[in-house]
């Protein structure tokens, strides 16, 4: 039986309807020399990245391999020969061989493929985003406390050491004094995923059902199936979803030690501009969270600083990274390195780091080998909430409006740099030949948000609440963890 340490004993004990102690582990090879046999669930260019990393551990063994894309799941059969395969994750999480499985999935199916594994008695490595829907993120959460399951997030920075370098600077040293707001960037070019005028063709080497899963049955009129389902609410998060948990993790880690688990209020809005493509999610987005402390901001944009170019757009701080502002100065933070500047903007210190790849995925297998889900560098409620704050910057798009420059500047307790964000967001359209108050572009009205419910609450609640939960296909439910 799984030893009890104080995180399991909260994980078991405090989920509702929960048995106070853990199931019996099924671990064949971890039950005999301390292997571990890894099954996953996706063979694409993510996947195959993580088997790049996982096949480096000692006593690791990739057995399983499950796609239902033949064009993805047969080449990654000659990578791992012995491995058994399947289209169906079901089939997978059957196989008493396997004790962990990593979800390297399209969003849509993160949290269902989690929780079916850590029902099978399997330990889960699941990619960013946590959920698709806040609400099925927290079922993710209670399933690790029911079934006293290893469950770590892939937001890989959270390994690196430079973040308790940069956490005792801030914080302990205080060596730039009080942080008084915090800013976060994702900036990179991408292009159109096109438009078709009729829907897609669906491979013959796909099992459609099985891709899609808990998403809606819909017609797709972009010109890929593969990836850029990022860009469809149906299957995606957008670029918020994408690279925005990496940065915004990052915020909560490093500015707020993780004390604030999800913003009170939430403004913003974008669009999706320039591209005239099948795309739903914006290409250009930009958010203002109240966290009843420190104010945060994300700037995020995928289209050139004007047409033709090659180059980002205009921004303070790091493309895909964070800036806390404090009394002394500011610290730039990104994946690998961070520094710090006085008021004077004279270089006190730089930080240097790695990106945790590797360093997470072995965190991992030891938190396996140690039944210990309490040593996890990014547990699922730490993913949960870090996603959660990319969920809800998509709910203000999703629920904005025409934009009004003079209600956005007046958002009370925004802080200076989110009028700083928006005179830049107007540059940035302007040289598209679009303005800011132009039908193209949407902005929310001002949502409260419940910390503790997970839900909005106040006058503009209804319009919000309705997207914490997507409507699941049958016979691909998530159903509430209790």
């Amino acid at each position: 039986m799984k030893k009890l340490n104080r995180r399991t004993f909260i994980y078991t004990g405090l989920a509702a309807g929960s048995a106070l102690t853990a199931p019996v582990r099924q671990l064949s090879a971890l039950n005999r020399n301390g292997a571990v046999n890894l099954g996953f669930i996706s063979c694409g260019g993510r996947g195959n990245q993580l088997m790049g990393s996982f096949e480096k551990i000692d006593g690791v063994n990739i057995v399983g391999l499950c796609d239902p894309d033949e064009t993805r799941l047969d080449p990654t059969k000659k990578r791992y020969p012995n491995a058994k395969t399947w289209a169906d994750p079901r089939g997978l999480l059957d196989d008493k061989d396997i004790d962990a499985v990593v979800i390297a999935t399209c969003n849509h199916w993160h949290c269902l493929a989690a929780i079916w594994a850590m029902e099978a008695g399997k330990d889960v490595y699941v990619e960013k985003p946590l959920s698709h829907s806040q609400w099925e993120g927290r079922q993710v959460v209670l399933a690790a406390r029911k079934y006293g399951r290893v469950c770590q997030v892939g937001t890989q920075q959270r390994s690196d050491p430079m973040q308790a370098e940069i956490k005792q600077f801030l914080h302990e040293d205080r060596a730039l004094g009080k942080i008084l707001a915090a800013r976060v960037n994702r900036y990179g070019i991408r292009q159109s995923i096109g438009k078709r005028s009729t829907p897609l063709p669906i491979p013959d080497r796909v099992n459609y059902d099985l891709w899609l899963g808990p998403a809606q049955d819909e017609p797709i009129y972009r010109e890929k199936l593969q990836y850029d389902w990022h860009w469809d609410w149906n299957t995606g998060s957008g670029e918020m979803g994408n690279w925005g948990v990496h940065v915004l993790d990052d915020c909560r880690n490093n500015v707020f030690l993780d004390k604030v688990t999800l913003p009170k209020r939430i403004f913003g809005g974008g669009g999706r501009v320039v591209w005239n493509d099948a795309g739903e999610t914006p290409n250009v987005h930009f958010v203002f969270f109240d966290t009843g402390s420190i104010p945060v901001v994300i700037g995020l944009a995928n289209i050139p600083a004007e047409p033709e170019s090659k180059e980002r757009p205009d921004h303070p701080g790091p493309g895909s990274g964070y800036i806390a502002y404090c009394e002394g100065g500011r610290l730039e933070g990104q994946r690998r390195k961070a520094r710090a500047l006085d008021e004077n903007n004279k270089l006190i210190r730089e930080f240097e780091g790695n990106s945790g790849t590797l360093l997470h995925q072995k965190n991992f297998i030891e938190a396996v080998r140690t039944e210990n889900p309490s040593i996890l560098a990014s547990d699922a409620e730490v993913g949960h909430y870090s996603t959660g704050w990319c969920n809800l910057a998509n709910i203000a798009f999703r629920t904005g409006a025409e934009f009004s420059s003079e209600n956005a500047r007046k958002v009370d307790g925004a802080p200076k740099i989110w009028g700083e964000l928006l005179d830049e967001t107007q540059r940035l359209l302007s040289a598209h030949n679009i303005d800011l108050e132009s039908p193209e572009i949407r902005v929310s009205p001002v949502l409260e948000f419940d910390p503790k419910s997970e839900k909005f609450v106040g006058e503009n609640a209804a319009v919000a609440n309705r997207f914490l939960k997507r409507e699941y296909r049958k016979p691909f439910v998530i159903k509430e963890i209790t």
